[in-house]
């Protein structure tokens, strides 16, 4: 064959080149079996659509296969490409629970209810036990007259010193007759809260209030009261009772404060 042709063995000819045929700027594609322009194809070996310059989009979303995170599922640039099946702005990718709202907090599921009782269980400080959102979700047993009376009175409240976790002499006695109560009665739970007052930062102050209520922990489970009695939480500086202004205020935001169900507040 001269110059610019080729042998084409079905016609038993010599033929053109494709390359040939196509204008100055452009090649032949044959995946497309058509002449592209060299410079604006970004997937010249590829059939795709003029809008995304030559790229496929498997999905028909216009957004190109390279570009979608669900190329063969048609989605929403939002998305990444991927749908959202359920509405809850988590794409079905990322979403294990893709047909069912929930929050991106919980992996895109919605938080369960354990217990029935109509508190969600990232809200219900008692999950596996059914009681009133006004309760926090925990059962709203009887206290005991003795605990009722000792968390109403000034014992209820162990004051700690700046930056510290050390428990204070003249606060022992009360968590002593703490104990003697929660011995007396088996079923009482109790919860220790830890607070700080606003010295130093908030990433600090929120260690300091969980070691506060992990030295009042230790000092129960040392009288003999059962670990598994005793839970606690820090809270930092987000529940001051006084003025973090004062030097009285600071020191007063620095206590242990015993509530309802046989609760203690560590500040």
């Amino acid at each position: 064959c001269p110059p610019g042709m080729e042998w084409d063995h079905k016609k038993k000819k010599c033929v053109h080149t494709k390359n040939d045929k196509c204008p100055a700027g452009m090649h032949w594609n044959k995946n497309k079996q058509k002449c592209v322009h060299s410079n604006k194809d970004k997937c010249p070996e590829e059939a795709g659509t003029e809008a995304l310059e030559g790229c496929p989009d498997s999905d028909g979303d216009g957004i190109a296969d390279a570009d979608d995170a669900c190329p063969n599922e048609a989605g929403t640039a939002a998305m990444n490409g991927c749908p959202d099946s359920d509405g809850d702005g988590i794409a079905d990718n990322e979403d294990k629970c893709p047909n069912e709202a929930g929050e991106a907090a919980n992996n895109g599921c919605p938080w369960g209810d354990a217990d029935g009782d109509g508190v969600n269980d990232n809200e219900d400080k008692c999950p596996n036990e059914a009681g009133p959102a006004s309760n926090d979700g925990c059962p709203e047993d009887e206290m005991p007259e003795a605990i009722a009376n000792f968390i109403n009175s000034e014992k209820a409240r162990i004051l700690f010193n700046a930056s510290k976790t050390t428990l204070r002499s003249n606060f022992t006695s009360n968590l002593d007759e703490l104990a003697n109560l929660l011995s007396q009665y088996s079923s009482a739970v109790v919860t220790i809260e830890g607070h700080a007052s606003s010295d130093g930062s908030d990433t600090y102050n929120q260690a300091l209030s969980e070691r506060r209520a992990n030295a009042i922990k230790a000092y129960l489970v040392g009288k003999g009261i059962d670990a598994s009695r005793i839970n606690t939480i820090g809270f930092g500086e987000t529940k001051p009772i006084d003025n973090n202004d004062t030097a009285k205020g600071r020191r007063n935001n620095r206590r242990a404060q015993i509530e309802r169900r046989a609760e203690i507040k560590v500040n």
